[in-house]
């Protein structure tokens, strides 16, 4: 049948042409030089004799269970026992001077020393003491410090001074958090690694509940009622929380963006504002934001 094809098409049919001999790259077993291979029967007897002394290692999941659990057992420790026989403030020898003149200054950069705290407190009075508080457990502390330290003031007006103004400025280009010392002045203080204290990042505590749901911000203003909105007579009048915007309705042009107010913004009265939100329809001036 293929005789009757075209040679073009013929060429498609064509045999390859034949594998090129390679020598092989092992030698036959004739012309081996290597060692005879004998039987394994004569170890059969010490195998059975072999004491087994093997202790496996441990997997690296293995590790990070143990590991896990080393460091949950330590801090059920710190709650419950650890707070009872190891903290005891009015009995370390490291405390020296009166707690109601000693101001707690935490969230130092470890760069930080002694001489540029007496530069930045020293202001507000004359010093009696600084301490900046060392790593003394680890062997080779990679840091200078834990980033804290107590600042013991000769007076205590000048330690109140400090403390209400001291909190938030910057000492090597970084935000300091000033407070009280709490360990010999409030009764059954417990710091943060005991199970207490006030500190830790945001990221540490949970985010505030938001809003859900699709539908208009509950209170005045909104979609459906109070002073603005959509109330079905006549177009957006006011806004989300009312006022003298909006456009449609009463007329006069779109003069108040969002929130009210003749200037427009979310908020009223110009720009959207910083303060906090209640999450029902406008802002709650009570709320000042979190110190620490």
């Amino acid at each position: 049948m293929t005789d009757k094809l075209p040679p073009q098409l013929l060429q498609l049919f064509a045999p390859r042409p034949a594998l090129r001999y390679l020598p092989p790259c092992d030698h036959a077993p004739e012309d081996r030089r290597t060692p005879a291979i004998s039987g394994v029967a004569q170890y059969v007897q010490a195998a059975k004799e072999y004491d087994d002394g093997y202790v496996p290692t441990e997997s690296w999941l293995q590790k990070k269970d143990r590991q896990k659990m080393e460091r949950d057992g330590a801090a059920q420790y710190c709650v419950t026992e650890g707070f009872k026989n190891e903290f005891k403030p009015h009995e370390d020898p490291n405390v020296v001077g009166d707690p109601l003149k000693t101001l707690f200054v935490s969230r130092l950069s470890y760069n930080t020393e002694v001489k540029d705290l007496e530069r930045e407190f020293g202001r507000y009075g004359p010093i009696e003491r600084i301490r900046l508080v060392e790593d003394t457990t680890t062997p080779t502390p990679k840091k200078k410090h834990r980033g804290y330290a107590f600042i013991v003031f000769e007076r205590d007006s000048d330690m109140k001074a400090a403390y209400k103004d001291a909190d938030g400025i910057r000492i090597k280009d970084r935000r300091i958090l000033v407070d009280v010392e709490r360990g010999r002045t409030v009764k059954e203080w417990r710091p943060r690694r005991y199970g207490g204290g006030l500190g830790g990042r945001h990221y540490t505590k949970a985010a505030p509940p938001r809003p859900s749901g699709y539908g208009a911000p509950s209170g005045p203003g909104g979609f459906g009622g109070g002073r603005g909105g959509f109330d079905g007579g006549g177009g957006f009048r006011g806004g989300f929380r009312g006022g003298r915007g909006g456009g449609g309705g009463g007329g006069g042009g779109f003069r108040g963006g969002f929130g009210g107010g003749d200037r427009g913004g979310y908020g009223g009265g110009g720009g959207r504002s910083g303060r906090p939100y209640d999450g029902n329809g406008g802002y709650d001036e009570s709320r000042k934001q979190r110190r620490y």
